[in-house]
């Protein structure tokens, strides 16, 4: 079945980038021009996905804001001349119609698995990618596509996965290989969430994006349920696509490109520069005023 769907969760708070996200979304912080979010619509789109949902929870208006398609501010924008930024601030609202943009208040239990189960309900029975609002790929072939291409595949569940250092496994979770299938498509059994470095599965880590199936959602579906008896733990994707695979088949997709998490402030500061140095006419000037600074 083709993927048409997408969800992207954008209902947390931000808290590791706080106070600069006490009143400003940290999905909308800028990365470059755009703000971040904006990058993983633009990838979705991209990669022929026609229905977006974006879970969000409450302060989070100025999303709905950005993507809204606003007619008056290009006609005044026309009228005074400046055309480029007419230009600028009506694609951004044809991001809204070409990835028939909707929005989903968040509700249930704390974790990650709860705002892909909350679309889930709305999408009907088909496979969706699911991607985090903070990371952002620059890559020849968008990180969603090739996620879209492993599922072809495979016919079953994908994980975005990238190499990682051994040391950082407690920071990520951590597949269980079975076997390579070549062009980065791995076969796996598991996954580890942030194990020891002596005890991580694979020198893979599992990055935000996911191609998830009717399976898997019904299995964040028992989560969901065992937690509203119990009313401990968060429901987190990872544990479900962890059960799923204990007797699916689960694959993981190693991701060509380069990857940018802007969820911490070191990393927000890396993919900000990062994305600065690419720009044709902003690089040079960084890197001059770099050559220049005393060290």
């Amino acid at each position: 079945m083709k993927i048409r769907k997408a969800v992207i969760p954008a209902a947390g708070i931000g808290s590791r980038l706080l106070p600069l996200t006490k009143a400003i979304p940290k999905e909308m912080l800028p990365v470059g021009d755009k703000p971040v979010i904006e990058h993983t619509v633009r990838e979705l789109v991209s990669s022929g996905i026609t229905d977006i949902t974006i879970v969000v929870s409450s302060g989070k208006s100025l999303i709905q804001d950005h993507f809204r398609p606003n007619p008056a501010l290009v006609a005044q924008l026309r009228a005074d001349g400046k055309k480029a930024y007419a230009d600028a601030v009506a694609e951004v609202g044809e991001l809204s119609r070409l990835g028939h943009i909707t929005y989903l208040d968040q509700h249930g239990p704390y974790g990650n698995g709860t705002p892909v189960l909350n679309a889930a309900r709305n999408l009907g029975d088909e496979p969706m990618l699911v991607l985090w609002p903070d990371d952002v790929f620059v890559a020849d072939v968008p990180r969603a596509q090739q996620l879209i291409d492993a599922y072809e595949k495979t016919d079953a569940p994908v994980l975005a996965l990238m190499p990682m250092d051994p040391t950082d496994s407690q920071r990520y979770g951590v597949p269980v290989v079975a076997d390579d299938q070549g062009e980065g498509l791995l076969r796996i059994t598991g996954l580890r969430e942030k194990p020891k470095p002596e005890d991580a599965p694979s020198n893979y880590a599992a990055i935000g994006g996911y191609v998830v199936t009717p399976g898997v959602i019904e299995e964040l579906g028992r989560q969901t349920d065992h937690w509203y008896e119990h009313r401990t733990g968060e429901v987190y994707l990872t544990d479900a696509i962890n059960v799923h695979a204990a007797e699916n088949p689960v694959f993981g997709q190693v991701i060509r490109g380069d990857w940018y998490d802007t969820g911490n402030p070191a990393d927000y500061l890396i993919a900000q520069f990062a994305s600065a140095l690419a720009h044709p006419r902003y690089g040079p000037l960084l890197r001059n005023l770099a050559d220049n600074l005393e060290p």
